[in-house]
């Protein structure tokens, strides 16, 4: 499964953004779609992850009423709309995907990785 990820940027505070993933390859295996998202000098953290049949919707809480992760069947493709963005958000964002049956926000349970993209919010 490849993954790539765009719709990064710098955005002030309070603005929006929407990121995009879209999986090519073996995607019949996919069960889970997530996004992570890592700031500088801490460790990846879980953001949100829908299931890929049926649409089920997690979130951290950091995020709850914010973020939305939606997913386009028809083009594989899997979106974050990020609103009421903060500071604290700054990161590089990763999708990733999950070929296991049970879902998990952690980070070891997703198999394949997106490059990143950076998303900077000012104040």
């Amino acid at each position: 499964v490849q993954l790539v990820e765009s719709g990064g940027g710098l955005v002030q505070a309070g603005g929006s953004l929407r990121l995009s993933c879209a999986a090519s390859g073996r995607t019949v295996s996919v069960y889970y779609m997530g996004w992570f998202r890592q700031a500088p000098g801490k460790d990846r953290e879980f953001v949100a992850a829908i299931r890929w049949s049926g649409g089920s919707t997690y979130y951290a809480d950091s995020v709850k009423g914010r973020f939305t992760i939606s997913r386009d069947s028809v083009k594989n493709t899997v979106y974050l709309q990020m609103n009421n963005l903060k500071p604290e958000d700054t990161a590089v964002y990763y999708c990733a995907a999950r070929t296991g049956f049970v879902y998990s926000d952690y980070v070891g349970a997703y198999g394949y990785w997106g490059q990143g993209t950076q998303v900077t919010v000012s104040s």
